[in-house]
């Protein structure tokens, strides 16, 4: 058992709901809200003990665990900000599962804790390597290799096989996880090889797709194709797929070929799925809306195909905390409630990003101002649909007590919940003068970020960061960004701060929170976006805004000098610390 560093007066709030709460509705929003409700839903009615009460009961939790759900409670009424953010009410429905599920399961564990062999002899919950190799467990009716804890970014599915049979057709799909009152588990990826063409062609074709119950099919995506779409700077269909070999003036060239071995290896990236055969990039796949890759379970492969081997690697796993040297240094530094700071960090992160919360508790997470407690850092984490999942981030959260648990499951779209609750916990459950917002593969140079606010020395509406002052919303429909005019109707934003690294004053935080008790808080799904609309909101109400411009926050990469770079993997995170701790400077690694 770990000593608890929670004292009497150290975050923690009971957690509780009013059962005799009226109804919540999906009533209208305030008139300053984008978007136009179609009728079914202004009509539909939720009930709040339906949804959120078993979210909320009042539990006999731990000190550590009761502080990572302070903002937990201050969300309960977050079925009111459902509109303008997708998969919202999906996304509380789903967490009730999933909570419901966890917490029989920490009963369970507590009933036999006394047992610890039953406990410690469960083995890898979250492997990162998947193999199978052996030809018999390839039968003709397809085969499956469940993904035990989901895909992150860098995770890679190979596979190796002979296109065989009639047509030499086959299919990869990854799964989704089902719900009880949907059998059928969404498609988060539907591969098809068609080497007889189809009712569209008569030539080689490869269709990638998604499915789910509510949507069926979508839009289909075919290479070879003219369309120019790219998707992590690759194009969604390789220009050699369906060309002629200017040598040979052979057959245009297909990837797969009946009877020639191919070794596909699908890999997650930052904005979609890529596949590449034979070593030769092939095709992109954007990921849509609520169909993620934390979300695949399941990797399914059907048709005509005799396979050779099935792997998957880079897959998300956490740590083996009994190996773990610097565990007592990992952990987090108490707070007692409304301890003033100088600064608060909030970091988003995914559930099964386990390898990401390491590497930010390794590198920028030990600057002296955070282990001191002048400044804090919390990771804010939705529950996931996996069972797994959710039982190591509860290990986690008991472990380094960094974590604020949210009451949703973790949808890209709903990341503007997550600002709210960085809010609320800046203001609420701490009192820091500056709230920071970033995400868990972002590298934070926390003492340039103090030494740079505070020789601003703006103390009241300050916002810093690297502000945009003239985007345009994206209506491109394929645009990760989408925003349609009936979810932002102007041309322009208002002034915002890149989401990998943004700063705001104590009293836009409040505003933020305040609003959002008063249920008149403006939703909108880009969340820095958002920030930078709650603001423009509150000059018009006579709020004194500053808009500090910070170039060296790099949100896409890494640059030497950086004050926040972006997109670093956990390698990276680890290098950028060991060249500031030995050369004093800010150098980057890639």
């Amino acid at each position: 058992m770990f000593k608890n560093p929670f004292s009497n007066n150290t975050l923690r709030q009971r957690i509780f709901v009013n059962t005799t709460d009226p109804r919540l509705k999906w009533v209208q929003q305030p008139t300053v809200s984008p978007v136009v409700q179609s009728p079914e839903a202004v009509n539909q009615v939720v009930v709040a003990d339906e949804l959120v009460s078993g979210l909320f009961l009042d539990r006999n939790f731990s000190s550590e665990v009761q502080s990572s759900l302070f903002t937990w409670n201050e969300m309960k009424h977050i079925v009111n900000y459902s509109k303008g953010l997708p998969n919202a009410l999906e996304a509380v429905r789903e967490a009730r599962i999933a909570w419901d599920n966890l917490m029989d399961i920490v009963a369970k564990k507590q009933q036999i804790e006394v047992n610890e062999s039953s406990v410690d002899n469960k083995g890898k919950q979250c492997p990162y390597f998947l193999s199978k190799m052996d030809t018999k467990d390839f039968g003709d009716k397809g085969y499956k290799l469940r993904i035990p804890c989901g895909l992150i970014q860098g995770s890679a599915i190979t596979i190796i096989g002979i296109p065989n049979g009639l047509s030499g057709s086959f299919r990869i799909d990854l799964t989704g996880e089902s719900v009880p009152e949907e059998p059928n588990p969404p498609i988060v990826l539907h591969y098809n090889v068609r080497l007889q063409g189809d009712k569209v062609t008569e030539d080689p074709v490869i269709v990638q797709n998604t499915w789910t119950t509510a949507q069926d099919w979508g839009e289909e995506e075919r290479c070879p194709s003219r369309n120019n779409k790219k998707v992590d700077d690759l194009k969604q269909c390789s220009e050699k797929v369906g060309k002629l070999d200017n040598r040979t003036r052979s057959k245009p060239y297909f990837p797969f070929k009946l009877g020639y071995l191919s070794v596909m290896t699908l890999r997650v990236g930052e904005e979609g799925f890529h596949m590449t055969v034979d070593g030769k990039q092939i095709t992109s796949f954007a990921y849509r809306e609520g169909l993620e890759p934390w979300l695949v379970n399941e990797v399914r492969i059907f048709g005509d195909m005799n396979l050779t081997s099935v792997l998957a690697s880079g897959l998300p796993t956490s740590e083996d905390l009994e190996h773990i040297d610097d565990l007592d240094a990992l952990r987090t530094v108490p707070l007692p409630l409304h301890r003033p700071l100088d600064l608060f960090i909030g970091v988003f992160s995914t559930a099964n990003n386990f390898k990401r919360r390491m590497a930010v508790r390794r590198t920028w997470m030990q600057y002296p101002a955070v282990k001191s407690g002048t400044v804090a850092a919390r990771f804010f984490v939705g529950l996931h649909k996996n069972q797994i999942v959710n039982e190591e981030l509860w290990s986690e959260i008991k472990t380094y007590g960094d974590i604020q648990l949210m009451p949703f499951v973790d949808y890209y779209g709903l990341i503007t919940w997550k600002t709210i609750a960085i809010c609320i916990f800046g203001t609420e459950a701490v009192s820091a003068k500056y709230v920071m917002k970033t995400d868990d593969d972002a590298f934070v140079r926390v003492d340039e970020v103090l030494g740079t606010i505070s020789k601003e020395n703006v103390k009241h509406g300050l916002l810093y960061g690297l502000i945009n002052y003239d985007a345009q919303p994206h209506r491109n429909a394929d645009s990760k960004w989408y925003i349609s005019p009936e979810e932002y109707p102007e041309k322009t934003y208002p002034p915002w701060a890149h989401g990998p690294g943004y700063v705001v004053s104590n009293d836009i935080a409040k505003v933020v929170y305040t609003k959002h008790k008063e249920g008149s808080l403006r939703m909108f799904k880009l969340e820095d976006v958002a920030m930078g609309i709650w603001i423009a909101e509150m000059k018009k109400e006579g709020f004194k805004v500053y808009y500090k411009d910070e170039n060296r926050v790099y949100n896409e990469g890494c640059n030497d000098g950086f004050v926040v770079a972006h997109y670093q993997s956990p390698r990276e995170m680890l290098c950028l610390w060991q060249k500031l701790q030995a050369e004093g400077v800010a150098k980057c690694c890639n």
